[in-house]
C-alpha cells in the first residue's frame, strides 16, 4: 500500500511533455512484429489520462511491453514512456504473480538452491520431457534453455581467492555483481577482478546485497523488489567510492527504476553506480592508467548495445574500449532489441513475440559472422547464444582476455 500510495504521486508526472508525434510508436521493438499491442505512446501518456480517472481503463495488454526503453530513448519531449507502463502494471495490476512468476522472479532463492547442487539442477531442467513439463504446467517455453547455475558462487570464490590481495592497494571500488555472476557466471566477476587489479584497483564487494529487483518488477513482485533496493541503496551509502557493476540491466535498475518505479531514494548515492567499462574507459581517457596487450592476440568480434546500455547513453564507452585492443576485428550492429527482455522472452506467450522481435539481429550476425558477440547485458547474451548460435562475451571478459595482465600491472 506504501508504494501504491507513492506511485498515486508519480503517476502524472511529465505526461504532459508528450508532443503526440508517434516518433516511439515507430521504434517500439513490439509494435513492429504484434499489431496487437497498442504502442508506446497509446500504452502510455494516452491510457494514463484515463487510468488516473478510472483504473477500469486499465488493459492487461501491458503486459506486452518488453521495457526495452527504445521509446524513451527516441523520446524528442523526454518522456519516460516505459515507466508509466510499469508504474501502471503495479498500481493497477489485479492478477497476482504465478508459480512461474515466482520461480523467474526469484533469482537470488532459486540461484542459492540451485547452486549448492548445480550438476543435477543443470542436467534435470535440459531434459525434454522436464522441458515439457515446464511448458505445460508453469508456461514456460520448451524452446527454451537455462543458463546453466554454477557448482560455486561467485562470493564464495571471491571470499576465498580474491579477497586477501585487494587490501594491497590503496585505491579501491566497490563491486555490486549481480545474481547472474554470482549463481550462473562467476567467471565474468573473476575477469573483472583480474583487470581492475591489474590497474592498481583493489575490489571489494557491497556485502550482502541482493537481486536488483527488475526481475521481481517484471512479475509482479514490486514490494519484494522495493525492500532488495532499500537495501542494496543502504550498502551503498555505507561505504565511500564507486560502484561498479558488469551488467547495464542492473546499474539501469539501481539508477533509474529505484526511485522512479519503486520509490526508493538514491540521489545520495546515485552517480556512485556505473558501469565497468565507463569507469575504465574514463580512467584511459584521462591518462591515469595505461593498458599492456598480449602479442598477437586476433579476434573477430561483433558489438551488440544492449537496450537498457542506450537507455544509459553508455555504449560508448564499450566501443571505445573494444576499439582500443589491437587485433580485434570490431562490426558495430546495427542498434536492435534482442527480444528476450530478461524473464518476458522465457514465457510461453511471449515466445514467438520475443523471436520475431530478435531476428533481425540474429540476422545480422549471422551475416557478420563473427567469433564472439560482445555485449553488456546477460540476457542478452542468453538470447543471442540460444537463437543465433553464436558465443557471447562481456566487454570486460574480452578485456581480460586481450590484456597482459602482469604488463599491465607493471604500467599501473
Amino acid at each position: 500500500m506504501k508504494l501504491i500510495n507513492q506511485l498515486k504521486t508519480m503517476a502524472g508526472e511529465n505526461l504532459e511533455k508528450c508532443l503526440k508525434c508517434t516518433i516511439c510508436t515507430a521504434y517500439c521493438p513490439v509494435m513492429a512484429v504484434d499489431p496487437m499491442y497498442p504502442g508506446p505512446k497509446q500504452a502510455g501518456p494516452d491510457q494514463e489520462r484515463f487510468r488516473l480517472m478510472d483504473s477500469a481503463y486499465f488493459d492487461d495488454v501491458l503486459k506486452m511491453c518488453l521495457n526495452c526503453g527504445r521509446c524513451e530513448t527516441a523520446c524528442p519531449g523526454g518522456v519516460r514512456i516505459p515507466d508509466i507502463i510499469q508504474r501502471a502494471r503495479i498500481q493497477y495490476g489485479t492478477h497476482a504473480p504465478s508459480l512461474r512468476d515466482f520461480i523467474l522472479a526469484n533469482t537470488d532463492l532459486m540461484g542459492s538452491v540451485a547452486t549448492k547442487m548445480a550438476p543435477v539442477v543443470n542436467w534435470t531442467v535440459g531434459l525434454k520431457p522436464v522441458k515439457g513439463i515446464m511448458d505445460g504446467v508453469l508456461g514456460i517455453d520448451h524452446r527454451r534453455s537455462f543458463p546453466k547455475y554454477a557448482g560455486r558462487t561467485f562470493e564464495s570464490w571471491f571470499k576465498r581467492e580474491a579477497a586477501p590481495a585487494q587490501a594491497g592497494f590503496a585505491k579501491k571500488v566497490r563491486y555490486f555483481h549481480g545474481c547472474y555472476v554470482n549463481y550462473n557466471y562467476p567467471r565474468l566477476g573473476q575477469d573483472f577482478v583480474a583487470v581492475m587489479n591489474a590497474l592498481g584497483y583493489g575490489v571489494e564487494l557491497l556485502g550482502g546485497e541482493k537481486c536488483c529487483g527488475v526481475a521481481l518488477i517484471a512479475n509482479g513482485q514490486a514490494e519484494h523488489a522495493r525492500r532488495n533496493a532499500e537495501r542494496n541503496i543502504g550498502l551503498i551509502k555505507a561505504g565511500p567510492g564507486p560502484v561498479l557493476t558488469t551488467s547495464s540491466t542492473c546499474t539501469f535498475t539501481i539508477r533509474d527504476e529505484y526511485p522512479n518505479l519503486l520509490g526508493v531514494d538514491n540521489s545520495a548515492v546515485r552517480e556512485d553506480v556505473g558501469l565497468a567499462v565507463r569507469f575504465i574507459s574514463s580512467l584511459l581517457e584521462s591518462g591515469e592508467v595505461r593498458l599492456a596487450f598480449k602479442q598477437g592476440f586476433r579476434k573477430k568480434v561483433a558489438y551488440h548495445s544492449a537496450c537498457h546500455a542506450e537507455l544509459l547513453g553508455w555504449t560508448v564507452y564499450s566501443i571505445d574500449l573494444l576499439r582500443r585492443i589491437p587485433g580485434l576485428e570490431l562490426t558495430v550492429l546495427e542498434s536492435q532489441c534482442c527480444g528476450i527482455a530478461g524473464t518476458y522472452g522465457f514465457k510461453k506467450e511471449n515466445y514467438r513475440r520475443s523471436q520475431a522481435i530478435g531476428e533481425g539481429l540474429f540476422e545480422q550476425i549471422r551475416t557478420a559472422a563473427p567469433e564472439a558477440v560482445v555485449t553488456e547485458c546477460e540476457t542478452c547474451k542468453w538470447q543471442i547464444e540460444m537463437s543465433a548460435g553464436v558465443p557471447v562475451q562481456n566487454p570486460v571478459s574480452l578485456l581480460a582476455e586481450a590484456l597482459d595482465l602482469e604488463a599491465t600491472a607493471k604500467l599501473n
